[in-house]
């Protein structure tokens, strides 16, 4: 019987072969059962599944722990929730280094799903037996043990559980849409059932579930050992990238002449026989060119020296490497308005009303799920309507257009949660509860829907955009690291909007209250919020001069005009993580 690249073949186990001893051997027995397929890829699915929810499980309601729990002032708690973030997003890039240069991919997962473990373990006995005067000492430990666990196994899980498959575009998307599923599900469980557990029954319930499912997440994943296709560490691209920088100072007063040798194209032809090439010459970055400029050193030496003499595709790879650093720059500022899901966005929910029906209240970080459904109704709508229209009108949307659009958004989002923040605070001024912090202003918490919903379309422009473009403009030894350097602009993101937190309580603080206090109704939030909507407007600027100057990679024979566009629907879910 012919086996489905995505069914599981089945094995006719009445028909033997026998060899010349007449001894029967079974069909098992002579063609093993391949590795990889969705055997293997189901029980990663499983583990990112769980991962996502262990994660959001924690992050989306970790304000609320920091200022009803520990007492943190609302600001010192914004800024350490951003901190944490920030460090589990830098961390993969380490991660990252280290599957590819060391360990391999499910090695680092393994590693690290057991650091995730043993973190949320941890976390839960901090809120739970731990006495109270070691409660936040041991707390921000088992934070931090998480951010490690998390730098290994973000930059790997998606790309180790891909690797199962073989280059069949239908298998895969197949795959990968299932992949996406997973991801929505556990997010979206963690936020409407664990953090419901957190505030209704306790943290230690809360806390424990989430250890319990990790630990059953590792479980799965180790029952698919025998399963799994092992990828070998290719080594450090980093020695790559700094033999062009060595290579290219040690010959910075050669020139490039038509009388000379020429240049290096490939690896096993470095004297001026030009043969067929990936990468395509760019004349940005030129000062890098000199590294493949073959001189009279190089022709006299048997073999070629790397940190002397590079070849093309060597130089265009680093140029491709530093083209990206201005537009990672460039979205730092968004990064450090969408950071505010998880913490102002919340404080501002919790002194609204949140009543469905006479006995259930929303609490304020569910309002999250807000974005996860918003993502799920705007991608279809992105791909189906939206692109069609694009390709019609002007031929297409390029990735930069795409993360423009999304920065574009978050200037409107932050410009709408200043004016809702003000209404609210008039809101609660008309009823006399400016000093209550406590007391529920007489507004409903859904008028906070706009700006979620703005935040679920950014997302689906920029984050996406940029996972698309750290993917398919890195060298193809580099995407683990691209994928990483991706999750590190939101840690970046984070820390950027703690240095904000920072300098606005300074500054408002020598002119009066700092506009970010402990009551909320007295605060200035808004007034921050604005702040926030000028700087992204005038980021938005920079990128657009930045993004006009950038050169998408060029592969030899590749069509300009079908460079940088956009990801269609099956694309966008192979992106996600």
């Amino acid at each position: 019987m012919n086996s489905s690249s995505v069914t599981p073949p089945m094995i006719d186990t009445d028909h033997r072969e026998k060899t010349s001893a007449g001894d029967e051997i079974s069909s098992t027995e002579r063609h093993p059962k391949p590795k990889g397929g969705w055997n293997a890829a189901i029980f990663v699915i499983f583990v990112e599944m769980t991962e996502r929810f262990a994660f959001y499980g924690l992050a989306a309601n970790l304000i609320t722990y920091l200022t009803n729990n520990l007492g943190e002032p609302t600001a010192t708690a914004a800024k350490n929730v951003n901190t944490w973030v920030g460090v589990s997003s830098i961390f993969p890039l380490v991660g990252a280094f280290i599957a590819d240069s060391y360990l391999g991919r499910f090695k680092t997962i393994l590693l690290s799903s057991i650091v995730f473990f043993l973190g949320m373990v941890l976390l839960s006995l901090s809120v739970s037996v731990v006495p109270m005067e070691y409660r936040r000492a041991v707390f921000y430990t088992a934070l931090y043990i998480l951010a490690v666990g998390e730098g290994g196994h973000k930059p790997c899980v998606q790309t180790f559980a891909a690797d199962q498959f073989d280059d069949d575009k239908a298998v895969k998307s197949s795959f990968f849409n299932w992949w996406y599923l997973g991801i929505v599900f556990g997010a979206s469980s963690a936020v409407l059932v664990v953090i419901y557990l957190q505030d209704h029954v306790s943290w230690t319930v809360g806390f424990g579930v989430l250890a319990g499912a990790l630990a059953a997440a590792l479980v799965m994943f180790l029952m698919g050992i025998k399963r799994y296709r092992k990828q070998s560490p290719t080594g450090s691209p980093f020695t790559s990238m700094l033999q062009v920088f060595v290579a290219a100072a040690r010959k910075w007063r050669v020139t490039e002449t038509p009388s000379g040798h020429g240049i290096c194209y490939q690896d096993q032809d470095c004297r001026g026989q030009c043969r067929s090439r990936t990468l395509v010459r760019t004349n940005q970055l030129r000062c890098l060119d000199k590294a493949m400029i073959i001189d009279d050193n190089d022709v006299s030496t048997k073999t070629r020296n790397p940190w002397r003499l590079c070849p093309l595709n060597q130089v265009e790879e680093v140029k491709l490497v530093l083209r990206l650093i201005p537009i990672w720059l460039g979205c730092l500022m968004y990064c450090a308005v969408i950071v505010l899901v998880h913490t102002f966005f919340i404080k501002q929910g919790s002194t609204m009303i949140r009543s469905i029906g006479p006995h259930f209240q929303v609490p304020p970080a569910a309002m999250q799920s807000l974005i996860g459904f918003t993502i799920l109704i705007t991608v279809p709508i992105y791909d189906r309507i939206f692109i069609p229209m694009a390709r019609k009108v002007t031929g297409g949307i390029t990735i930069l257009q795409r993360i423009g659009v999304g920065l574009f958004l978050s200037v409107l989002m932050m410009v709408i949660a200043a004016i809702v923040e003000a209404k609210r605070v008039s809101a609660a001024k008309e009823h006399g509860l400016i000093d209550t912090p406590k007391a529920t202003v007489p507004m409903s918490v859904w008028w906070l829907l706009p700006q979620y919903m703005i935040c679920g379309i950014a997302d689906v422009f920029t984050i996406v955009g940029l996972q698309e473009l750290f993917y398919d403009q890195v060298p193809e030894v580099m995407r683990s690291i691209g994928a990483a350097a991706y999750i590190s602009v939101v840690g970046i993101g984070s820390f950027v909007n703690t240095a904000i937190i920072t300098v606005v309580q300074l500054i408002s603080a020598r002119h009066g209250k700092p506009w970010l206090g402990n009551n909320l109704n007295q605060a200035h939030l808004d007034y921050f919020y604005w702040v926030l909507a000028g700087l992204s407007a005038v980021n938005l600027c920079v990128y657009v001069l930045m993004a006009r100057c950038f050169v998408y990679k060029r592969v030899g024979g590749d069509d300009m005009k079908e460079e940088g566009k956009g990801l269609s629907l099956n694309s966008y879910l192979d992106e996600q993580i």
